[in-house]
Order: C-alpha cells, then sequence, then structure tokens
C-alpha cells in the first residue's frame, strides 16, 4: 500500500509540472498524484506533490504566499516575457540615458505592494475552457484581464550590465497568483527600455522551503511528509479525542465547540498524531470542512 504524504521536488529547468508528476506516480506505484501551483519549464525550484489521501491537502496549499529568485532582463523585450520567447523589441541606445538606480528603484516600488497585473498571454489561465497558452499556439490572440496581486518584498541584490541590456538579480515575496513574468514586463515597459525573465527559481511555497526538496532523480524512496506533518505547516491544528475523530469522520458537529478555535480553517489530529481532517466554524459548532480518509496515516 502506498502511505499518503507531501513530497517537496526541487524541479529542473526543462521538464513541466506534470512531468514531474509523471515521475512521481512511477517512483511511488500511484496514479493519485497532483501538484500545488504549476512552475512553467524555464523554472526551477520547489514543487509541492501530494501523493493518495494527502492530495485533498493540495487546495489548502496552492493559495500560500511565495518566493522567487530571478533574472530580469532589461532592454529586450520577448513575446512570452521570458526566455524561452522571440525577442520582439530592442531598447533603443537613447533610452537608458533616463535609466538610472534610482528610476529603476522608484518602479520597483510602484510594482510592490498591492497591484493590478495582467498575466502573460502564455500563462496557464484558462480561457473558455482552454489554457492560454494553447490559444496563443493555436494563433489566437489573447489579453488577460487584470487582477490583483500582492508583491511584499521585490529586492534587487544583483546587477549586471551588458551590451545593450541590464541584467537584475531580485528576490519577490508574493501572494499566489502572482506573475514574475508580468513584474519583468511591467518594470521594463515602466523604464522605457522592454524587459523579460531570462531566470525563475521558486523557493518557498508557504512554510515549504526548497532547502528541504529533493532533486529529480532522488524520487525513488524520497521521504515525504506524513498529512498531519504537512498540515501542522499550513494551518493551525486543533486536538481532538478519539471520539470527537470519530464524529467528525461520520460528518457529525462538534456542538458548542466553535470557541476552540479562532481562524477559518484548522487541521483536526487525533491523540495518535493522525490528521482527520479540515475544520471550520458552523454557528456555535465545529464541522469537518474536509476529510481524510481513514487510511491516510
Amino acid at each position: 500500500m502506498v502511505l499518503p504524504g507531501i513530497l517537496l521536488v526541487d524541479k529542473p529547468a526543462g521538464l513541466t509540472s506534470h512531468d514531474v508528476v509523471a515521475r512521481t506516480r512511477r517512483a511511488f506505484g500511484t496514479r493519485k498524484v497532483g501538484h500545488a501551483g504549476t512552475l512553467d519549464p524555464m523554472a526551477t525550484g520547489l514543487l509541492v506533490i501530494g501523493i493518495e489521501g494527502a492530495t485533498r491537502l493540495l487546495t489548502h496549499i496552492v493559495g500560500a504566499g511565495k518566493t522567487y529568485e530571478a533574472t530580469i532582463r532589461l532592454g529586450q523585450a520577448t513575446g512570452t516575457d521570458d526566455a524561452d520567447g522571440e525577442i520582439t523589441a530592442y531598447a533603443d541606445p537613447a533610452a537608458w540615458a533616463d535609466v538610472s538606480d534610482a528610476r529603476i528603484a522608484t518602479e520597483i516600488s510602484a510594482l510592490t505592494g498591492e497591484i493590478s497585473q495582467v498575466p502573460s498571454a502564455v500563462s496557464a489561465i484558462k480561457v473558455d475552457g482552454r489554457r492560454a497558452y494553447d490559444r496563443v499556439r493555436a494563433g489566437e490572440e489573447v489579453v488577460l484581464a487584470a487582477r490583483n496581486v500582492v508583491v511584499s518584498r521585490f529586492d534587487v541584490v544583483g546587477d549586471r550590465a551588458g551590451d545593450g541590456i541590464r541584467d537584475l538579480d531580485v528576490i519577490v515575496d508574493c501572494s499566489s497568483g502572482t506573475y514574475i513574468r508580468s513584474l519583468a514586463r511591467d518594470l521594463g515597459a515602466a523604464l522605457g527600455v522592454g524587459g523579460h525573465l531570462t531566470a525563475l527559481r521558486r523557493t518557498r511555497v508557504g512554510s515549504f522551503d526548497v532547502a528541504d526538496a529533493v532533486d529529480i532523480d532522488s524520487l525513488e524512496g524520497a521521504p515525504v511528509l506524513t498529512p498531519a506533518q504537512a498540515a501542522e505547516l499550513i494551518l493551525p491544528v486543533l486536538s481532538v479525542s478519539a471520539e470527537e475523530a470519530r464524529d467528525l469522520r461520520h460528518g457529525k458537529r462538534l456542538a458548542g465547540q466553535a470557541g476552540r478555535i479562532d481562524a477559518p480553517l484548522v487541521a483536526a489530529i487525533d491523540d495518535e498524531g493522525v490528521l482527520v481532517g479540515v475544520v471550520e466554524k458552523r454557528g456555535g459548532d465545529l464541522k469537518s470542512a474536509m476529510n481524510m480518509p481513514e487510511s491516510a496515516r
């Protein structure tokens, strides 16, 4: 029997997130595998994988904040806003006269905090049931709606000038749904020289860190977090007795117990350290919002 758990994988460049899922299925001998948030083939870094019953936790992980290390190339724009696309524009040499360190800092500041961002047309966002990138590859013109995202950190940690280009190494802390390619595009546009992403690495998803991840060639026998261990990293914990655990699993409410939690959702863990499920308030009671399979230990 395949035990459920959360696996952290350091995805290499050149593989899709689906490729990593497929390899995990083979390594663990199960079809029931999913991930919490796509990484582009060009990108590297942390992919959070759910196995068996632990896939039920992925919905509570996908919306977590994320940290990225990236390189933004100023002076060139591409059709995909990253290095996988063809260069569509080069900066006018005269435009560089206005691109000072202070100007870069000002425009980065404007892209920090709660901002309205238009995702790249080649993103994985679905438009009428089809991925945007599939529509673009089919020759369709795709314009996606702007969305509000939060960029809590946008720091330049490296700066290199070349022939008609300037590469900025950055670290970005952001909300789920933020596109780093769009930050590169928008920074270049604001500076009047164009910009795109040449490197992207995800180092954090919520409390999960790439330092704890395994590489793609080490999936066989790789350690996984139990559902309870993973839940403790993403949600507050409610300790429940064996009787309460049984009631929650059977769909019963814990009458008059709402005062025991002060968060919208909590992880209910029994006295054997097993994740029962995710619990929410319903009036003055507690009820299960998601139950784990009883075999998910």
